[in-house]
């Protein structure tokens, strides 16, 4: 090989080495799909584990863990409470008669509860309809479908992920299509339901640690619990710097603005299926939704540097709420 010819080689195989580890990249693997960021891990969307797919761990924007560890790992000075709570999820109390909030691990480790084993469903990961990434933001498309207690079909799902960065904040997009695919499908109203994510101990105001709850409407801390807001944002220490986790939900969501089931001990929850559950003066907020129709919702994460003012949480969802999607199909 001549020297011009080995030096360009070197060049080019350089280069593609360098722009091999930016941006996002995604892989396939046995427990489900590893989103990267720079080579670096961002999440793990995880299938097939207990009976419901969850993200963890979650990794913000300055390299931190930004949900809690348990039930997956037992973390010394971690709280290790509702073993259902894992890190990112969805699950509901009474969908169609079933109950994917919990687990068996809630029931069992309380004998007073085990008879609530008898309701407990799963929602089962059916198929990856898109796993994709680019330089800008990677995309997991995955339908599951929701088994009853009695080992049947109930109903399905459509879930769209997408991640991404806008300046020094890490996103996530999660929107759920919930569809009446094997009947009528009917949600009670619950308090525990709906779109989740438990915050690292150290953020929970509980702790005492500094960590804070305010939603768009000015409520804070216990306050915020039950209220419906535009946004709600949980922020405090970890490791040594205030991060944050803001919760947006979108103009087209299902019963926006989302009533918000969320706690000083760490809970954090948009839960548009709990009205008359979360404030004793609504009206019962049980739906049914008619066969072959659906529901859908829509919220951004963004996890962030400081409070909800330094991180513009306020101007973020405007610009959110701005964004148009196509209408569900029927």
């Amino acid at each position: 090989m001549t020297t011009h010819k080995y030096i360009l080689c070197v060049f080019v195989f350089a280069a593609f080495t360098a722009c091999a580890g930016e941006g996002f990249s995604v892989e396939k693997t046995e427990r489900g799909v590893t989103v990267k960021l720079n080579g670096e891990l961002f999440t793990d969307y995880l299938i097939g584990e207990e009976n419901k797919p969850y993200l963890w761990p979650v990794i913000g924007p300055t390299g931190k863990a930004m949900t809690r560890a348990y039930p997956v790992k037992k973390i010394d000075g971690e709280q290790h409470d509702h073993p259902h709570h894992r890190s990112i999820y969805f699950g509901h109390e009474v969908a169609n008669g079933s109950d994917t909030w919990h687990e068996k691990t809630t029931f069992l480790e309380n004998p007073k509860l085990t008879h609530r084993l008898a309701k407990l469903g799963a929602i089962k990961h059916l198929e990856f309809k898109e796993v994709s990434a680019t330089t800008d933001k990677a995309v997991i498309v995955a339908s599951n479908a929701y088994m009853g207690f009695d080992g049947k079909k109930s109903f399905e799902d459509l879930r769209r992920l997408t991640f991404r960065v806008d300046g020094e904040a890490r996103i996530i997009d999660y929107d759920i299509d919930f569809i009446a695919t094997d009947g009528p499908l009917t949600f009670d109203d619950r308090k525990d339901a709906g779109f989740s994510v438990r915050v690292p101990t150290s953020m929970a105001v509980d702790t005492k640690l500094g960590g804070r709850i305010i939603n768009s409407e000015g409520h804070t801390d216990a306050a915020a619990w039950g209220k419906r807001a535009k946004w709600c944002d949980y922020y405090g220490p970890v490791d040594g710097e205030t991060l944050g986790i803001a919760i947006l939900n979108h103009p087209s969501s299902f019963r926006y603005p989302t009533p918000w089931h969320v706690r000083t001990y760490g809970l954090f929850t948009a839960n548009p299926f709990g009205v008359r559950s979360l404030d004793r003066n609504a009206e019962d907020g049980k739906i049914t939704i008619p066969p072959g129709e659906r529901i859908v919702l829509r919220h951004r994460i963004i996890f962030h540097k400081g409070d909800e003012k330094a991180a513009g949480i306020a101007a973020a969802f405007e610009k959110y709420a701005k964004e148009e999607f196509p209408a569900a199909k029927k």
